[in-house]
């Protein structure tokens, strides 16, 4: 289920010509912009892009883009086919992040368990809601929208854009779960439904 968000606040990240103060990798005899980053994303590493969930860094490459060299972590999303260059100094304000810890997945399981919330108000303006949520990279805030979005009761069907957003909101929580715990993302995902399925009504 691929839900279509606008991305390019993240994927047009600035490449303009402000040097930080790091160590520099040299191409074609010219220093490149690196990373002042203290997360030091590795290649190999899984990372947490939020408007694309988990992904993979191929590679550290360095680019030279109008007659400055500048340092981009190639991202490859299996689940979409997709690869990303994301500038090394522009990750962690586009939010990349590094996987979250078992302390943390044990709290998105908390928050799957707890009474949806329930909040009066029109689908429009609760839509933009979730869909921020889901577009934060927070996994807590995805788990909150994934919660909000479940419905138990066999009476209660979700619309079309519901089940849109639900299935998005699961598929974010199912990709990174499945990646710390070393499990299918199918596994995790019916493990994540089974929670929002038991909760006492």
């Amino acid at each position: 289920m691929n839900l279509e968000f606008k991305t390019s606040e993240f994927d047009n990240a600035d490449q303009s010509n402000q040097k930080p103060n790091s160590l520099s990798v040299e191409s074609d005899g010219a220093p490149a912009e690196t990373s002042d980053n203290p997360l030091e994303f590795k290649p190999s590493e899984f990372v947490v892009y939020p408007a694309h969930g988990v992904g993979q860094i191929l590679s550290i490459e360095v680019q030279t883009i109008a007659g400055s060299c500048l340092e981009f972590y190639a991202v490859y999303f299996a689940k979409n086919k997709m690869r990303l260059h994301v500038p090394t100094r522009k990750a962690p304000s586009v939010g990349m992040r590094k996987l979250s810890t078992p302390a943390t997945i044990e709290r998105v399981r908390q928050v799957l368990s707890e009474p949806p919330r329930r909040v009066r108000t029109n689908w429009s303006q609760l839509a933009r809601e979730f869909e921020t949520k889901i577009k934060s990279g927070d996994i807590i805030a995805i788990a909150e929208a994934t919660r909000d979005l479940c419905r138990r009761s066999a009476n209660s069907e979700q619309s079309y854009s519901e089940r849109q957003l639900y299935t998005a909101a699961l598929d974010r929580l199912a990709g990174e779960v499945a990646i710390v715990e070393g499990i299918t993302e199918d596994k995790a995902a019916l493990q994540l439904e089974g929670l929002l399925l038991s909760r006492a009504r």
